[in-house]
């Protein structure tokens, strides 16, 4: 199982409910939305996906090992090639844990600080509240990160504000059009996890602890 959601740490928390297969961890990068059924629309060339195991360890308790390599390993090199025949950038990454918290750094703070702000792409593009704003969120969760005992070797608000510069300026994120529209959305696992996970690792995340008191406002409304 090769989960892509959005919220870090589904592969865990799905290996737990799945003990007889092997789950690992996930994201894909996109941009996009249902122009109508049967099409999708995406927005800008940011399509790639990384999966890959948490530990090796994982691979030694679910598969045999022959030739040198598990079979898990060998399957998950299939993956990738299928990715790769269906023109999809498809990564295997051996750190998945440090690329999904990548992608992580920013989901979840664009989701935030746009539904914080009621803001578009085109607002954190240019110099303002909702740039800064996206920025210190993006910091605090390398802070997260940093006690989590997981580091970067890039500038993440520099990565963060690349990609957002290839989206259109009206593209908002699915959380947000989802709570806007009050269809459930993954505002517990974007939002209030990351509270959750500071508290748990001792980090300092107080732009987030504003935005989820906020929202639970709103929740309440």
């Amino acid at each position: 199982v090769v989960p892509i959601l959005n919220v870090y740490g589904t592969g865990a928390y799905l290996q737990e409910k799945l003990p007889e297969l092997l789950v690992t961890d996930g994201c894909i990068y996109v941009s996009a939305n249902i122009k109508q059924p049967g099409v999708l629309l995406q927005h800008g060339e940011i399509l790639r996906v990384f999966f890959g195991v948490r530990e090796k360890e994982d691979l030694k308790k679910l598969n045999g090992q022959s030739d040198g390599e598990y079979k898990a390993e060998r399957l998950l090199k299939k993956i990738a090639q299928d990715f790769k025949d269906s023109g999809i950038d498809g990564i295997l990454s051996d750190n998945i844990k440090r690329d999904a918290l990548t992608k992580f750094s920013y989901v979840s703070p664009i989701g935030t600080a746009g539904l914080y702000l009621h803001a578009v792409a085109g607002d954190f593009q240019r110099e303002g509240e909702a740039r800064e704003l996206f920025k210190t969120l993006i910091r605090e969760i390398v802070t997260l990160a940093n006690a989590m005992g997981i580091t970067f070797e890039e500038d993440l608000v520099e990565r963060n504000l690349k990609i957002l510069s290839n989206l259109p300026e009206e593209a908002t994120t699915s959380m947000q059009r989802d709570v806007m529209e009050g269809k459930q959305s993954e505002i517990d696992g974007l939002v209030y996890e990351v509270v959750r996970m500071a508290e748990k690792y001792g980090a300092e995340v107080p732009a987030y602890r504003r935005a989820a008191e906020k929202f639970r406002e709103m929740e309440v409304k």
